[in-house]
């Protein structure tokens, strides 16, 4: 800038001799600030108030700069697995926002140099190579291009309002019961566990910071039911003794560990073992051995075809059928069917798309939950039947038959509302199946004589109610007091019926007797549910499909049918999610501000104003009663009122009587 102002000043004489030297004179070592950074930087980003510089590059690290200070950095920031792309200072919110190449944004705050979310792209929906990002700070979203434009908006988790009752102050992500103690456990996003007595809903011990900052994702039970295991965000496998919040044993893998989806207990040849999936893409298999001297224990070796021919998505599910079934499902759709003694695949197969789905549209396809019908299984006679179930997409179910090939039996569409299904759960005698979706609602169908062979007509549904405003994220079936455990990411624990009366929220005020009903809180419902819109049932004047006097002809006229009426269940009312060209054309076409019916909007509003009022059915006059008139003769005769003693006639009468006599 020194070198522009003198040519300026000078003139053309200056700028001549300049350009005679060939190559641009190098700036002096005073006029400039280096910042050493190995690799190199692909993006930047400085404050002035916070007098802060960042700088992200090629080996994935966040290094924070004074100005003043170029010498060393004041902070580094680590967790990107690719090349940080984008940076943004955020000062009013005192956030650092990045992305890196394989799509992952993250948020930094400032003054702890801590990392306060991470957005996967695959939550996101994000695919392709990233092109160009962009922060809103009016909007508070971050935008990002890659095969298409994706908008992350920042939305801060809802504080739990005082009149309601939660049993966390963060989302519920995994709950259990324990059948030894006969408690509940809860686990949450905040890393906290909480243990409650199952007969009465009290609270009996809770302990925090279980996998330190990182929420706890999946648990499961040792088959005694004395021990908790219990897997993280930080990849981590923990064992604990949940009464005193004593952690026994730690399982983790050598080197960078991410996300456990789920886990749970084998045994094999009078063996037990833990066996989780996660975003790892491999079963990680750890010996649970009383001997086991080491508090860290790191897993057995992969299997072989695990490693050649397993998973290419992250495993979301596994479930176990003894003695040697094992089922995992992952993100793609696909589920694999394994053989627990040798190792090897038995089968796979990729969930069935819907005629009107594809891919193109960003459907989800990916399988949250899937359970084994043991009845089946174990018995020779039910070889052709369906024994594995999965959730599919458009909240569809698909039976599976997996001792023949693996061949899909039948599926049906369990959710009223096309959402995902998230949890499954079947009794012990595989006669009744649970099914919990995104809105909180949870299905009940009668599954007893169902896809036996080929099936086209959907099972019986005996019940369906909303348990929850939120994603169900636990769902087990308590048989021997015929109770459903449910859990969800609206900060909530609550216990029902199996036919779906409300028992009681975990943390409420009064306690209950499990068996005692006049002691639950039915037929009272949760007060969040209640007033929640889409709890309410759906009617044409509300949805404005019609006019109130519509309505009301409508009802007269059914109530004067002789015909019955449908036993059919209510509609609930359930806004769109998503709106699509055709759906804004329609509304266009339909509605009163178009150019074509514009000019008639005044008319329309007052046509009506001088008519009078048609309350709908009959008129006024249609109403009266009516009585028949007695035809009575011209002449009136004298009434006869001597009885009474007050006939005025009667005193003159007499004196004209004795006169005469006289």
């Amino acid at each position: 800038m020194r070198e522009i102002r003198e040519v300026c000043r000078d003139g053309k004489a200056k700028r001549a001799l300049s350009n005679n030297n060939g190559s641009p004179q190098p700036r002096a070592s005073c006029d400039q600030t280096v910042f050493p950074v190995y690799k190199g930087i692909m993006t930047f980003d400085l404050s002035k108030q916070h007098n802060l510089l960042v700088t992200g590059g090629m080996d994935r690290v966040l290094r924070l700069w004074n100005p003043y200070v170029p010498g060393k950095p004041t902070g580094v920031l680590k967790g990107h697995s690719a090349p940080i792309f984008y940076l943004f200072i955020s000062s009013e919110e005192n956030r650092i926002f990045s992305v890196s190449m394989d799509n992952t944004a993250k948020i930094w705050d400032i003054h702890d140099h801590s990392c306060l979310i991470t957005a996967h792209p695959k939550a996101s929906l994000i695919r392709g190579d990233m092109s160009a990002c962009l922060y809103s700070p009016s909007t508070k979203a971050l935008y990002i291009a890659a095969d298409s434009l994706a908008l992350l908006s920042l939305r801060t988790s809802p504080q739990p309002q005082g009149h309601l009752i939660v049993s966390h102050m963060e989302p519920v992500l995994c709950c259990g019961y324990s059948h030894e103690f006969r408690q509940v456990v809860s686990c949450t996003e905040g890393s906290v566990v909480k243990v409650w007595d199952f007969d009465t809903g009290s609270h009996v011990f809770e302990f925090g910071g279980a996998h330190g900052q990182s929420a706890i994702t999946c648990m499961t039970f040792d088959p005694k039911g004395r021990r908790l295991v219990t897997g993280g965000r930080d990849g981590f496998l923990k064992i604990w003794n949940f009464n005193n919040g004593q952690c026994l044993k730690i399982l983790k893998k050598d080197g960078e560990s991410n996300e456990v989806c789920d886990c749970t207990y084998l045994t094999v040849h009078r063996n037990t073992y833990v066996m989780s999936v996660g975003w790892d893409r491999r079963i990680d298999i750890y010996s649970d051995s009383p001997d086991e001297p080491h508090h860290i224990q790191k897993p057995q070796p992969s299997w072989q075809d695990d490693l050649r021919r397993g998973h290419i998505e992250d495993i979301l599910c596994v479930a176990q059928c003894p003695p040697s079934l094992l089922a995992t499902s992952s993100y793609d759709g696909e589920v694999i069917v394994w053989n627990l003694v040798s190792g090897h695949i038995q089968c796979r197969f990729a969930s069935p798309l819907q005629p009107d789905c594809c891919h193109a549209q960003g459907m989800d396809t990916c399988v949250p939950s899937i359970i084994f019908l043991r009845s089946r299984a174990l018995h020779a006679k039910f070889s052709s039947t369906a024994c594995l179930l999965s959730s599919g997409p458009t909240g569809c179910i698909n039976f599976w038959n997996v001792l023949n090939g693996g061949k899909l039996l039948a599926n049906f569409e369990a959710s009223r509302f096309q959402q995902l299904i998230t949890k499954l759960a079947v009794t012990k005698e595989d006669t009744s199946l649970y099914a919990a979706d995104q809105l909180g609602y949870v299905y009940v169908y009668d599954i007893k004589s169902y896809a036996l062979g080929s099936e086209r007509t959907p099972p019986r549904a005996e019940n369906y109610w909303r348990a929850h405003t939120g994603k169900i994220t636990g769902l087990q079936i308590v048989d021997n007091d015929q109770v459903l455990l449910t859990s969800s990411i609206d900060c909530t624990v609550r216990l029902w019926s199996a036919c779906g009366e409300f028992i009681g929220t975990f943390g409420q005020r009064d306690n209950w007797s499990i068996h005692t009903p006049s002691s639950w809180k039915h037929p009272a419902v949760p007060y969040e549910i209640l007033i929640d819109p889409l709890s309410l049932p759906a009617h044409r004047i509300l949805e404005g499909e019609t006019r109130v006097s519509d309505v009301i002809n409508a009802d007269n006229s059914e109530a004067t049918s002789t015909e019955p009426k449908s036993n059919s269940p209510s509609k609930l009312r359930h806004p769109p999610l998503s709106f699509s060209d055709t759906d804004i054309m329609e509304e266009m076409k339909t509605s009163c501000y178009t150019e074509e019916h514009g000019k008639r909007l005044r008319h329309e509003i007052f046509k009506h104003t001088n008519k009078p009022p048609n309350h709908g059915g009959p008129k006024a006059y249609h109403t009266l009663k009516y009585f028949d008139i007695v035809d009575t003769p011209t002449t009136c005769e004298r009434p006869d009122l001597s009885l009474a003693g007050i006939d005025p006639f009667m005193s003159s009468f007499v004196e004209q009587e004795s006169a005469e006599f006289q």
